[in-house]
């Protein structure tokens, strides 16, 4: 895709062409049905007459083109009108199946004969000389090629609806992180008192009788050390950096679209790892619910990824 929007690769189309005979009536319907669903990568599956199959390899090359991603489900159908609706009798066709019948019975001699019922509907038999190979093949391409185009405008519908609401995550998301920028000054501080406090413990503590009381040297290196551990515990400055990074960035790739399905998913992929480092170094009770209400939102937002090609 060239332009700035996004695909969904979940898609329906189906087109109907009719070929009418010279003389104005019904000879042929066909119709051409599109589905898609979510694959890593292009599958088509082709499902159609044999009287079509030299349409596939134009639909294939139609479909190739406008298409990246996901799997494509194409059934053809050619439907003729029914016995007695006045079309013509295609005597070549009557004489080649009643030898066939004849080498069948060689053969088979207690097999059962064709019916009139059976051998008028058998294919080419009745009408078809009207409708040429090469009409039916135009018909076949016109409708494939229509139907493509009206799949891709469903893809792009959907595919619009689902960026509008993985840029309601995002929004929803920066809330939670603007809202805890200012808790971590905050939580500094906490546990800056709460280092001031086991250091008045450290000082004052009731030394057994006998043994010797620990010495300066020996309350520095323990102040020390508690510092360190709950400094570590509590730098969650770089996890919400890298969050808001990444929720930028995701923004760029849907702003700019095209092929967007597997570099979302990557990103996809690092919000939620940041996300599962914040809430291991949650030391509060705000950090927590907001780790967890985060990789809420990326759980939803991967699930709608999965559909975007």
């Amino acid at each position: 895709m060239k332009d700035n929007n996004i695909y969904s690769m979940t898609g329906y189309a189906s087109v109907t062409r009719d070929i009418a005979h010279a003389d104005g009536a019904a000879g042929a319907s066909v119709s051409v049905e599109l589905r898609t669903v979510n694959s890593r990568f292009l599958d088509l599956a082709f499902r159609m007459p044999e009287e079509a199959r030299a349409c596939e390899p134009v639909l294939r090359e139609a479909l190739t083109a406008k298409l990246s991603r996901g799997k494509v489900d194409i059934r053809i159908n050619v439907q003729r009108p029914e016995s007695g609706t006045g079309g013509a009798l295609n005597l070549d066709a009557v004489r080649q199946l009643a030898d066939l019948e004849q080498q069948v019975l060689a053969l088979f001699p207690g097999a059962e004969r064709m019916r009139t019922g059976e051998i008028l509907r058998w294919p080419g038999v009745l009408g078809e000389e009207s409708v040429s190979a090469e009409a039916l093949r135009d018909a076949v391409i016109d409708a494939g090629r229509a139907a493509i185009g009206d799949l891709v405008d469903v893809r792009k519908r959907e595919g619009a609806q689902l960026k509008a609401s993985l840029i309601e995550r995002i929004e929803k998301m920066e809330t939670i992180l603007a809202g805890l920028q200012p808790l971590v000054p905050e939580l500094i501080a906490r546990h800056q008192q709460k280092i001031v406090d086991r250091l008045q413990e450290a000082l004052g503590v009731v030394v057994p009788e006998g043994a010797a009381a620990p010495g300066k040297e020996e309350i520095a290196e323990r102040i020390r050390q508690e510092v360190t551990m709950y400094g570590v515990r509590i730098d969650v400055a770089e996890e919400l950096t890298r969050l808001d990074a990444h929720l930028k960035e995701t923004r760029h790739i849907l702003d700019k679209g095209g092929l967007v399905g597997k570099r979302l998913d990557f990103m996809m992929q690092e919000l939620n790892r940041e996300a599962n480092t914040l809430g291991s170094k949650a030391a509060s009770k705000e950090l927590a619910d907001a780790s967890m209400e985060l990789k809420l939102y990326i759980e939803q937002m991967r699930e709608q990824v999965q559909n975007l090609e």
